[in-house]
């Protein structure tokens, strides 16, 4: 059996690929084994590499005052983000990919400008309308933030999966004595669990890693959030970089989970739903 030659194009292409993963693999490799490591070696001044495992780092990040309030408040923030989100998503991407109205074409440049707006530009305006609504330091102010900043995102890749399910396929089914919501829910619906599951990745990915909304709206540590956990390790003598590391790695772990989960679907919604429709 003769061996395909080795061509220099695959081999260049091959070692860009392994370069790029070490580059992004290896600040994550750092951050875990750093959690790893007593004090000493994370200052010193050559990189250790070898090292005796210790989880000392893990209670002290663990063991900060409100840490399961944090908790509670970054899971209740998210979650309910991103399923208000998925349901009004649903309704506003079947009315722009199926209905036919005035103003349509100006509610896809709305949700558009709104999905390119950045959101830090919002702050003081955001700020004004929760202090005069009584609603600062509250965790249903956040969740409604959030909510608002994945939702444009969440209709735009929805209206494309709807888009790309075939107009008869409904029709059968409202042939065959559906009516249009039976339709959508038996026929509509199952299609778009790539869109659904890709939508919720992004949804959760940006409510939980949120910093600067829960830093400026939500002053009292009753009503905040993980990323602000994050920053709690500083003492009179420097950072406690071992406990900011574990408490990193803990960080991490919910959105690895989310999106081992969901990856199967997921990568195939996002390059989907963004092109078809």
């Amino acid at each position: 059996m003769r061996r395909r030659p080795v061509r220099p194009g695959a081999v260049l292409r091959n070692a860009a690929a392994l370069v790029l993963a070490v580059v992004f693999v290896f600040p994550v490799y750092w951050m875990f084994s750093s959690s790893l490591k007593p004090q000493a070696e994370i200052l010193s001044k050559d990189p250790v590499f070898l090292f005796t495992p210790t989880f000392e780092n893990y209670p002290t990040a663990t063991g900060v005052d409100l840490f399961w309030t944090y908790v509670g408040n970054s899971l209740t923030i998210t979650v309910g983000a991103v399923l208000l989100a998925l349901v009004v998503a649903l309704a506003a991407s079947f009315a722009i990919a199926r209905l036919k109205f005035r103003g349509r074409k100006g509610l896809v440049l709305a949700v558009m400008m709104a999905q390119m707006a950045p959101w830090e530009v919002m702050v003081i305006v955001m700020y004004m309308i929760a202090r005069d609504a009584d609603m600062l330091n509250s965790v249903p102010l956040l969740t409604a933030v959030y909510f608002v900043m994945v939702l444009p995102f969440t209709i735009w890749t929805l209206r494309g999966f709807i888009a790309a399910v075939p107009v008869e396929l409904e029709e059968a089914a409202q042939i065959d004595g559906c009516t249009r919501g039976q339709a959508f829910r038996k026929v509509i619906f199952p299609l778009l669990a790539p869109g659904l599951m890709s939508t919720s990745l992004f949804g959760f990915i940006t409510a939980w890693n949120e910093f600067a909304m829960v830093l400026i709206l939500n002053k009292e540590k009753t009503a905040q959030t993980l990323p602000l956990w994050l920053t709690q390790f500083q003492t009179a003598f420097g950072n406690d970089w071992g406990a900011t590391m574990a408490a990193s790695t803990l960080f991490a772990l919910p959105v690895l989970i989310v999106f081992l989960f969901l990856q199967r679907r997921a990568v195939g919604g996002m390059t989907a739903g963004a092109v078809k429709g």
